[in-house]
């Protein structure tokens, strides 16, 4: 028998749990972070309100050992695919417009001295 007010409990720990699997798998700061909310999830469980008047009323279970909740994994399980380039390397384009610019200048200058304005 579950309480209108044990259904929303349970919903938002589902979408606490749900947060707390996206932000493990984005990686960085937030990947921290959903440690925190997966054990904010599991504690957000027994705060239902009709197990919390069971245990008030001594009807509750006093025997459950503490485990560990459901976490998501730390990171991507298949690794991160490596996003595919467009064309040379930003690098390479570099070098060569250095090179051909000093290629460039050298024959401008050859040919300068070829034709004087005296």
């Amino acid at each position: 028998m579950t309480t209108r007010a044990d259904q929303v409990v349970d919903r938002g720990a589902d979408k606490l749990e749900e947060l707390a699997e996206r932000t493990a798998a984005e990686g960085g700061v937030k990947a921290k972070l959903s440690d925190e909310l997966a054990d904010d999830a599991a504690f957000l469980r027994k705060l239902k309100p009709s197990l919390m008047v069971k245990r008030a009323k001594g009807e509750g279970p006093t025997n459950e050992k503490p485990g560990e909740p459901r976490r998501a994994p730390a990171g991507p399980q298949l690794g991160r695919p490596k996003p595919k380039r467009k064309g040379p390397s930003p690098w390479a384009v570099l070098g060569g417009a250095i090179v051909g610019g000093y290629f460039l200048a050298k024959v401008v200058d050859w040919r300068g001295h070829a034709h004087p304005r005296d």
